[in-house]
């Protein structure tokens, strides 16, 4: 198979690797359907460390995999075409991807062939490295059962390094990945690279996962549970997470997708934890461990605390504006910084700052004065 088939058929088989949030990615979350770049396949908008958008070749290493994961198009017994790119075609592919302006920095996972393919995946990344002098961003995959030597190189080499945890238990892992160990083939591998990165001498700025959500009946806070305890215990950057969709020809084609917009309201979820510091404790669910899909977690959490509202927004802490719906971190550390030279008087007055007025106006006073109606508890069903 040459070169041009290779990264349109490797690149193809990487579209479900996620490693941006489905805002960033243009998903329209009000349906099922992600309205897609205009760019190709192996082409993927994707976001640094810090913060900065870049398009990334993004692909694996090979589509031939010796594990059966049961919603996966490159699972073992399946009936695509299989490839593989060498580690010198892989790292030429993409230089010249990268000299066409193509391609800033490369996203390289792969299916697991064989124990010698997260070597390849490495030796690729050497070339770029310290062949070619390439200092750009490369998020590099660690593949399940990865050995520690291999853990160490690849944080050595990367800027950013996963594991693709995929589900919240080792129970709901088994479902549709029988092949793997929850905690030997990945949680370990996690541990491995916080202890690569707390020595030092390396260029590597965090480390991600991915869940897949819907795909085995786990509810949404088992999924934040577990990433709460990946934050405290492995100091992960962040968690992404990819709504199950089907795929024709695996032995899951025929079970539900997962909306969207459960998706999204993870991620809503996840920036709260992060930037807003919130304890796993305050998130609100419904009985059935799942989060709204009518309402955002934040506007739920006001609507069942009317003891606290409104809030006087001339006189509340940080911590308290940040608990007001329609304000969020900037528009908060705004507010805050203007009171000095003057008092807010209008809701005009908190647009000018970035809030969101329509939202936090039945939750805040200005000057004493109420905004908005009363607030009440809403219902959680969605």
């Amino acid at each position: 198979m040459d070169i041009d088939a290779k990264i349109e058929l490797l690149g193809n088989s990487a579209r479900f690797d996620i490693c941006a949030t489905s805002a960033c990615m243009g998903a329209k979350t009000e349906g099922r359907k992600r309205a897609p770049y205009n760019l190709p396949s192996w082409i993927y908008p994707g976001v640094r460390p810090d913060g900065r958008r870049i398009l990334l070749m993004k692909v694996l290493m090979s589509n031939a995999c010796r594990n059966d994961c049961a919603y996966c198009v490159n699972r073992c017994g399946g009936k695509g075409k299989t490839t593989s790119f060498t580690a010198d075609e892989l790292a030429k592919t993409f230089l010249d991807l990268n000299r066409r302006g193509l391609a800033e920095g490369l996203f390289l996972s792969s299916a697991v062939e064989g124990d010698h393919t997260m070597s390849r995946m490495l030796d690729a990344v050497e070339i770029l490295r310290n062949r070619a002098r390439f200092n750009g961003y490369i998020h590099l995959k660690v593949l399940p059962g990865a050995s520690y030597g291999h853990v160490e190189r690849a944080v050595q080499l990367a800027t950013r390094v996963s594991v693709n945890l995929e589900a919240p238990t080792p129970s709901h892992l088994q479902k549709f990945a029988p092949d793997k160990d929850f905690t030997e083939d990945l949680v370990s591998r996690m541990r491995w690279i916080r202890e690569c990165m707390d020595k030092g001498h390396t260029t590597c700025r965090g480390h991600t996962t991915q869940f897949v959500v819907g795909a085995t009946g786990e509810s949404d806070s088992e999924i934040v549970n577990r990433v709460c305890d990946l934050y405290r215990e492995v100091h992960i950057e962040r968690a992404y997470y990819s709504a199950f969709h089907p795929i024709a020809g695996t032995p899951m084609e025929h079970f539900p997708a997962a909306p969207l917009m459960r998706e999204h309201r993870l991620y809503q979820v996840d920036f709260l934890l992060r930037r807003y510091h919130w304890p796993r404790e305050d998130l609100i669910y419904q009985p059935d461990g799942n989060l709204s899909l009518k309402e955002d977690p934040k506007y739920i959490w006001a609507c069942h605390h009317p003891e606290i509202f409104p809030i006087e927004v001339n006189l509340a802490e940080l911590h308290e504006l940040l608990r007001i719906p329609g304000i969020g971190p900037i528009s908060a550390r705004r507010i805050v910084s203007h009171r000095r030279l003057g008092r807010l008087q209008t809701l005009s007055d908190l647009r000018h700052f970035g809030v969101v007025a329509k939202r936090a106006a039945p939750f805040v006073l200005l000057n004493g004065k109420a905004q908005g109606g009363p607030v009440g508890q809403i219902s959680l069903w969605s």
